[in-house]
């Protein structure tokens, strides 16, 4: 049969309609099939972290979507921390411009590519009010158009097997799916961490007590707890309360002294003079499934005009080891009471209230056995626990972002605030991009004359490895005249940077920087408590930089035998570059000649800088001149040819020669001070170490 070509348009215009129907409906049976929607990436939460993430996903243009269960991101900064007063720094005034730099200081800001996308912009205060940082993250989802859906509440997570391999399906409380290849959860901490002991159901918890100081007035309080947010109420009611008590096993943990954050925070700690200056306020350490809380009815003072005293119900606090029949704790005896065995017991006095504030900890109970990472030794298993790469151990392809993902620096660095875990996220992108996308983590080749140069900027001004220090870390691999510079690894990961990173070793071996701070206890307010003198670099306490040299890769094995304390193993040579009271690691003979002639050690090349005079004498002088001079002047690498160039060094004349210098040997136009320090003469390869 013919058609004519009237008839083949019309079927050709009816066939091409039927195409597009069946591709729409195709993609519409890919994202409603069975009422599941399907997604490269699924983010579970709307807080900071899942946030993050979701920027780097969407710069990526990746198929992914953010799941909050509230209304708003960040809804839980819209409850806690309670007394409405965050402790992050937003010091927005350094005396500097570089936007990198200045994040050193920025607590609250997430990472983006828009310079005025900043925490600033909702408020200026030193110290923010709480409600600043849900608006701040609604302004940075807005404007970034991220991809959220809010309303969704999961309530299960469950892994399944095919042939394509494995994805995770989301089931919220519509009963509706979203299944994705990969599971990135942050849902950060919210749900109450309780310790049971006979009588924990007589306390108030953090989350429900009233923030009026008022209804404190003149009561004896009994807080469980030393952190942030037990000294948080303690300092919202000592003007109130007549003397407020705080328990817990451990004694308070100063972050000024021990240099993590999640310590006792300076502007939280008033109680603490109050405790020493003997004002009624204490601190008592005690393991809390050892006591017990009873409740009693004493009669307290007659009201003014009544006859009769009043009943008031008041807390005592004994010891499980007194108490004669737990299961019938509440009715306690006078020998049951610790002062009846020890006159003087420092809590024999009865409490008012007792309130709980012990934080927070992962909900584990929306992932089924197939999915559940489990729970870490560490952090009385709040935790869940991790690889060095963010994933959940024995659950592939789920990670953990922001303030659950803490067990990886738990108590070491700052993984576990915004300011820390904004860096981690990207690095868990990095991971995704390289396993996913064959994306080799991030890297800008050098050439060796300019490693230097490239380390004094980072060290400088980098804030991802500044704020997690000993945490991320930047890995320089050396392939003789040039190298490639990785940014901000997970030094924890070490031993699989190739499979991680994408990126080889090579027979030159690596570099690793590392901010650290020294390993021994010291007095931070003592005169002796910071090192300046560069020959004892070693022995710097404060924050300042660590420099690793590998000639080969560590193993697993090399990772887990690393001396206690070190982020790393033992190296084939080690520099410390002094601290600095500025943390500018950029003075001349302290900072820049030691790591000069530590770089000139590893790679085993001069690597000083030098006027095209000097590099034409030595092309005329050597049968190899410094590598700098090969790299640059014999290259054609200078200064480009102009005539006013050229008059210029008409009118100057020659350089003078060494015997018009006056000194032997010396450099006239050196300055003196560097001359002094051997930064003139070094060889580069006979280094003195």
């Amino acid at each position: 049969m013919c058609l004519t070509p009237a008839v083949m348009d019309s079927s050709l215009a009816c066939f091409t309609l039927f195409v597009l129907i069946g591709c729409v409906q195709c993609s519409f049976d890919k994202h409603h099939h069975n009422g599941t929607r399907r997604y490269d990436y699924c983010v579970l939460g709307a807080g900071p972290s899942g946030l993050q993430m979701g920027y780097f996903l969407s710069s990526a243009k990746r198929n992914y979507i953010i799941l909050e269960r509230n209304s708003i991101p960040g809804s839980f900064f819209a409850r806690y921390p309670r007394h409405r007063k965050l402790i992050s720094i937003n010091k927005i005034h350094t005396g500097r411009q570089n936007r990198e730099f200045n994040l050193r200081h920025d607590w609250n800001s997430l990472l983006s590519d828009r310079p005025d996308l900043l925490f600033k912009r909702v408020s200026t205060e030193f110290y923010p009010p709480a409600d600043a940082f849900p608006s701040y993250l609604k302004m940075f989802a807005e404007e970034l158009k991220l991809n959220i859906k809010y309303g969704v509440d999961i309530g299960r997570v469950r892994a399944v097997q095919s042939p394509t391999g494995r994805s995770f399906i989301l089931t919220d409380q519509h009963a509706s799916d979203y299944t994705c290849g990969v599971l990135l959860v942050a849902t950060g901490l919210w749900v109450p961490h309780t310790i049971e002991f006979s009588g924990s159901e007589l306390v108030e918890g953090y989350e429900t007590i009233s923030t009026n100081p008022e209804d404190y007035k003149n009561q004896a309080i009994l807080i469980l707890g030393k952190g942030n947010a037990a000294f948080e109420v303690a300092q919202n009611i000592l003007g109130r309360a007549s003397r407020v008590h705080m328990l817990s096993p451990n004694p308070v943990r100063l972050a000024w002294q021990t240099h993590y954050v999640g310590d006792l925070r300076a502007v939280n700690n008033e109680l603490i003079d109050t405790y020493q200056l003997k004002s009624l306020d204490g601190l008592v350490e005690a393991q809390l499934d050892k006591i017990v809380i009873a409740r009693r009815k004493e009669e307290s003072r007659r009201r003014s005009g009544s006859k009769k005293k009043e009943k008031k119900e008041r807390f005592y606090l004994t010891l499980k080891k007194y108490i004669q029949d737990e299961k019938n704790s509440s009715k306690l005896t006078q020998e049951e009471l610790p002062v009846y065995h020890i006159d003087n017991f420092s809590m024999r006095k009865p409490y008012d209230r007792v309130i709980r504030c012990l934080g927070f900890r992962f909900n584990f109970t929306i992932f089924d056995s197939s999915t559940c990472p489990p729970n870490s030794e560490q952090a009385k298993g709040r935790l869940p626990e991790l690889t060095p790469w963010y994933e959940g151990k024995n659950t592939p392809g789920l990670f953990v972002l922001g303030t659950a993902a803490h067990i990886r620096d738990y108590r070491k660095s700052a993984g576990g605030f915004v300011h820390g875990f904004r860096y981690t996220a990207r690095a868990v992108h990095h991971v995704l991009e390289q396993r996913y996308h064959g994306k080799r983590w991030p890297s800008k080749t050098l050439l060796t004359t300019q490693l230097q140069s490239w380390i004094l900027k980072r060290v400088d001004a980098a804030s991802g490895t500044y704020q997690m220090f000993e945490v991320l870390g930047d890995i320089i691999l050396l392939r003789g005249s040039h190298c490639e510079y990785v940014v901000e690894y997970p030094l924890q990961a070490l031993a699989q940077f190739p499979s991680v990173s994408g990126h080889e070793i090579s027979d030159h071996g690596m570099i690793v920087l590392v901010m650290q701070y020294g390993k021994k206890n010291i007095d931070y307010l003592g005169r002796n408590r910071a090192q300046t003198d560069w020959t004892k670099a070693w022995q710097s306490n404060f924050l300042h930089p660590v420099l690793y040299y590998y000639d080969r890769l560590p193993t697993e094995e090399d990772m887990r035998l690393r001396p206690h304390g070190w982020p790393l193993p033992r190296p084939k040579a080690i520099h410390h570059m002094v601290e600095d009271f500025l943390t500018e690691w950029e003075s001349p003979i302290s900072h820049i000649q030691p790591l000069r002639r530590f770089l000139e050690h590893c790679v085993q090349t001069d690597l000083r800088a030098f006027y095209a005079e000097s590099c034409f004498r030595s092309s005329l002088t050597h049968r190899k001149p410094p590598l700098f001079c090969q790299q640059g002047y014999l290259k054609q690498q200078g200064v480009t040819h102009t005539n006013q160039l050229w008059q210029h060094a008409f009118d100057i004349g020659p350089m003078p020669t060494e015997q018009d210098g006056g000194k032997s040997g010396a450099d006239p136009a050196f300055p003196n001070h560097l001359a002094q320090a051997g930064a003139s003469i070094s060889s580069g390869l006979k280094l003195g170490f």
